[in-house]
């Protein structure tokens, strides 16, 4: 048996590899009908990920349990996969005010391979070990493999070698029957079906991925007191934009008027929750500082003692 053989029966038992018959006839369609039927199709990945949502709290669980205690949190993957954890990576630090070195994302291939394929670098068991020994991953990290079908080598060879460390492992998958699943310590599965392009897995199983990755970093974040309500009281104002959203962020907690948004924002160098705490309570903001301080950053729990 050849390699190849090998792949074909592989590919043959994962789901996103199966004839849509919703889509097959989708090439003599209509535009809009082809449309609809992506849209349809695209409309059963939230109810798939719900069914995923015990394993994705275990995640969030954990995640927050590594960050807590100074670890990080690291995506890896290839191709799509890749591109979308780093993605959910890059996005932490202006939404969170967390530092380039909390939330990681590492794809196959490196920077290159965000907007050019790599050619094999999805197939380099080896390649993932040195790309993780590259930011001095270690146990107190935890690591997410990103792999639609479950089987990606890179993939594999990633949280092998977290588990050689003993660091805690989790994977992100389309396929219930992964090898993924065996190896991680908490395996999410949300097996979205056929897609609409057979093998196409940047559609249904991106859209998933996508979904979850949004799940697991913002939970993750609001259990470490990066918000107050559903409001982003720890965004990084570093641009004209989020400077005004910082603005709003202040005036919507507070229910102040826009000037004293301003003036509290500029005398906490932008730092939107404790604008909101001195707005709030009328306190200084070194009291402020030491309030939010002595409560973890939680500004709920801060104003809980006034």
């Amino acid at each position: 048996m050849t390699k190849t053989h090998d792949i074909l029966k592989e590919l043959g038992q994962i789901p996103s590899e199966g004839i849509n018959l919703a889509s097959e006839q989708i090439d003599l369609m209509s535009t809009k009908d082809a449309l609809h039927c992506i849209n349809q199709q695209d409309a059963l990945v939230p109810g798939a990920v719900a069914k995923a949502i015990p394993a994705i709290a275990k995640v969030v669980d954990a995640a927050v349990l590594h960050l807590k205690e100074g670890g990080r949190l690291i995506y890896i993957g290839a191709g799509t996969s890749g591109r979308l954890g780093i993605l959910d990576a890059v996005e932490c630090r202006p939404t969170f005010s967390v530092s380039d070195n909390v939330v990681i994302g590492i794809i196959a291939g490196g920077e290159t391979a965000l907007i050019n394929a790599v050619e094999g670098a999805e197939d380099d068991m080896q390649a993932a070990q040195r790309d993780l020994q590259n930011i001095d991953f270690n146990q107190h990290d935890m690591l997410i493999g990103l792999a639609a079908s479950g089987r990606t080598p890179y993939v594999i060879g990633a949280l092998n070698y977290a588990k050689s460390i003993q660091a805690t492992t989790a994977c992100i998958v389309c396929d219930p029957n992964a090898p993924l699943m065996q190896i991680a310590d908490i395996g999410i599965c949300a097996n979205v079906g056929p897609e609409v392009l057979t093998g196409s897995t940047r559609m249904k199983s991106g859209t998933a991925q996508k979904l979850i990755l949004n799940m697991i970093s913002t939970a993750s974040m609001i259990k470490l007191g990066k918000t107050y309500k559903n409001l982003m009281v720890d965004v990084n104002a570093t641009n004209e934009k989020l400077v005004a959203r910082a603005i709003r962020i202040v005036m919507q907690a507070s229910e102040c008027e826009e000037d004293v948004a301003v003036k509290a924002l500029a005398i906490s160098n932008n730092n939107a929750k404790l604008a909101i705490l001195h707005v709030l309570t009328d306190s200084d903001i070194t009291t402020c500082k030491s309030l939010l301080k002595n409560n973890d950053g939680f500004l709920r729990k801060a104003l809980n003692e006034f």
